[in-house]
């Protein structure tokens, strides 16, 4: 009975959103057809379209098709000067002359000169110029006060000093961990950090692999020479420029056996200090004496320009038009390489047709004069694949307030079959081998354990549709959750759900074809987005943020 009386409690205290009946179908949702979708699709992901590489003519082609719908449909421009495209600045960067690292003991009188690529390499995102000073141990580097968690708080200060910190985060491989369980959290970024270190005072941070939990590279050569190639990459590693701008301090990768080198007056090993990091809380910053530290960076700086394609259907209810639901897909993909054109009409081929069906159903009700209480903003976002820079962007810079933001659907892969074979590899790190033929019915929902109550407003207008609703990958290996366009939107606790039909053996090949979609379950999935969103849009309430 006591049970019973909290559960009470807790539904008076914290109503539910009041839902669109199950019954009321959104209209025009029948206007999503699967030979609608088969058409976009096979033009989208045609060779002629070469792979929809981010900062080629081909994106670029995909995005003006994208656009020329949306204008057809009458939808209003979503971007600034009533346009349709949302411009952000993508940083990629090439290394300098002059890099250097150089260790003093004043102790001992002697200077070590290191080697670039041989016991350190700069970080792309490494602003350039010369610092120095002595060194201070401060664990994982962490500041992140939602998860009770600073390795700066205490002890010793690092401001006009270097920072020595390590690569990933506390409790990685803990399900229970708050550093997102089993996700890889953003605090980990070592760009979020190199700012965490830079904002304490710090003149410079070196980075070194967490060696209890990841053992040191077999060739730390080989990983530097990965990094910054002889030769020009295919595809360039790209960064946000907004957030690359903001590093104003020396960044670098250092070996494992150099740091051991470093912290020799500690009395600890590395694994010692390694596994100190994991202190609950955050780490006490470690001082350690008689070494200094003189840091070169060289990294010229290039800027790219590119755009997510934005628009917008105003809803009709003064109290909460200016409320917003974003229904959202990526049109970027892989390019061309030796291997073939990655044509990618899974990834995001598919979540694409989708969006551009949901809002030719929208338009479509629109004309007959039926428009949503709030407002919808269908947005195919650029740069997935090199980061989520896209989506990123956008919430760096919102078009609309992210607080008026009711909630974000995304769609990434939704045209076949999970299929996880033994021996996959890693890009099925983390999941449990499975059938094609088990999953026939069945879509991912990631992101339930952000908003319960955006849980139960997919699963309410999915009695529509009867599809296999999986909630499996929120705390996974794998890393899904945070592999699509809903991670940046639940980083800035917006609730946002990503709709994902799983990987398969053709995922990030060339053999991801048009084909081979499954039409049928696609329509039924973007029916069922639609239908949600619709529901959303008309709903009194607001799905709840959980965490």
């Amino acid at each position: 009975m006591k049970t019973l009386n909290a559960i009470i409690l807790i539904i008076f205290l914290y109503p539910l959103p009041q839902r669109a009946s199950a019954q009321e179908r959104a209209p025009e949702n029948e206007s999503i057809r699967q030979q609608d979708l088969r058409a976009d699709l096979f033009f989208l992901s045609s060779d002629a379209l070469q792979g929809r590489l981010t900062a080629t003519r081909d994106n670029r082609i995909a995005a003006e098709f994208i656009k020329s719908r949306f204008e057809r449909m009458g939808l209003t421009p979503a971007g600034p000067e009533n346009s349709y495209y949302q411009v952000f600045n993508l940083s990629t960067a090439t290394l300098g002359s002059g890099n250097s690292l150089v260790i003093t003991f004043p102790g001992q009188n002697r200077d070590i000169q290191l080697k670039a690529g041989q016991d350190y390499y700069p970080l792309n995102f490494s602003a350039s110029g010369r610092s120095g000073g002595t060194l201070v141990y401060a664990g994982f580097g962490i500041t992140s006060p939602i998860r009770s968690h600073d390795d700066y708080r205490r002890g010793e200060s690092v401001a006009g000093k270097v920072v020595l910190v390590l690569n990933h985060e506390p409790g990685e491989r803990d399900p229970d961990s708050p550093f997102d369980g089993l996700v890889t959290s953003e605090a980990s970024r070592t760009l979020r950090k190199a700012l965490y270190a830079q904002e304490q005072g710090a003149v410079a941070i070196l980075f070194v692999s967490d060696i209890h939990n990841h053992p040191e590279p077999v060739n730390f050569e080989a990983s530097a020479k990965n990094y910054w190639p002889d030769e020009t990459r295919r595809v360039p590693r790209y960064g946000l420029a907004d957030w690359v701008e903001r590093v104003r301090i020396p960044a670098a990768i250092i070996s494992p056996a150099l740091a051991r080198t470093l912290i020799s007056g500690t009395n600890r090993t590395l694994e010692e200090l390694s596994s100190l990091a994991e202190k609950t809380g955050g780490i006490d910053p470690i001082s350690i004496s008689g070494v200094e530290i003189n840091l070169h960076v060289s990294v010229n700086r290039h800027i790219v320009q590119e755009r997510n394609v934005v628009a917008r259907m105003e809803g009709v209810d003064p109290a909460v038009a200016d409320e917003l639901i974003i229904l959202c897909a990526h049109y970027d993909h892989n390019g061309v390489s030796s291997a073939g054109i990655y044509n990618g009409a899974d990834d995001d081929g598919s979540g694409t047709v989708a969006l551009i069906e949901i809002a030719e159903a929208y338009a479509l009700a629109a004309s007959k004069g039926h428009r949503p209480r709030r407002s919808v903003l269908f947005a195919a976002w650029n740069a997935e694949e090199r980061g989520l820079l896209g989506a990123w962007a956008y919430t760096e810079r919102p078009l609309y307030p992210l607080e008026k933001t009711v909630a974000v659907i995304n769609m990434d892969m939704i045209g076949r079959n999970e299929e996880v074979q033994e021996g996959g590899g890693r890009r099925f790190r983390g999941l449990e081998i499975q059938t094609a033929e088990s999953n026939s019915n069945a879509v991912n929902i990631l992101g339930y354990t952000y908003s319960p109550d955006l849980r139960a407003e997919i699963e309410q207008a999915n009695v529509h549709y009867g599809l296999d609703l999986k909630m499996r990958y929120d705390n996974n290996a794998s890393n899904l959750l945070r592999r699509s366009d809903q991670w940046p939107f639940l980083q800035n606790g917006v609730p946002a759900i990503f709709v994902h039909t799983g990987l398969h053996p053709d995922y990030h090949t060339v053999y991801d074809q048009p084909e081979k979609i499954n039409y049928v379950k696609m329509e039924k999935i973007a029916r069922l987005v639609h239908q949600t969103s619709w529901n959303l849009a008309q709903g009194k309430g607001r799905p709840r943020f959980a965490q």
